[in-house]
């Protein structure tokens, strides 16, 4: 049954609809309160850890590794901006 839920990659699809509800309810409070990290901030933080998880899930799944390398790029790229703005 586990082997099942990992090896389907269900198990990154209900990590992805977590992470998504945490990200919606860190925009909401920013929204509601002014307090805690503008959108930008929160998409900023969650993006590259999606895409890394969208690699995983290809990888699990025996997706082509053109599209593992594909994620891992977008990951990355994501991440690097994400620096740039924050040294900045």
């Amino acid at each position: 049954m586990m082997t099942a839920f990992f090896t389907s990659g269900q198990v990154v699809d209900l990590i992805l609809v977590l992470m998504a509800l945490e990200g919606g309810w860190l925009m909401g409070y920013h929204q509601r309160t002014g307090r805690g990290l503008p959108v930008p901030a929160v998409l900023a933080l969650l993006l590259p850890g999606a895409a890394l998880l969208l690699a995983l899930r290809v990888a699990l799944t025996g997706g082509a590794w053109v599209w593992i390398t594909f994620w891992l790029i977008v990951s990355l790229a994501i991440h690097l901006l994400d620096l740039r703005n924050r040294l900045r």
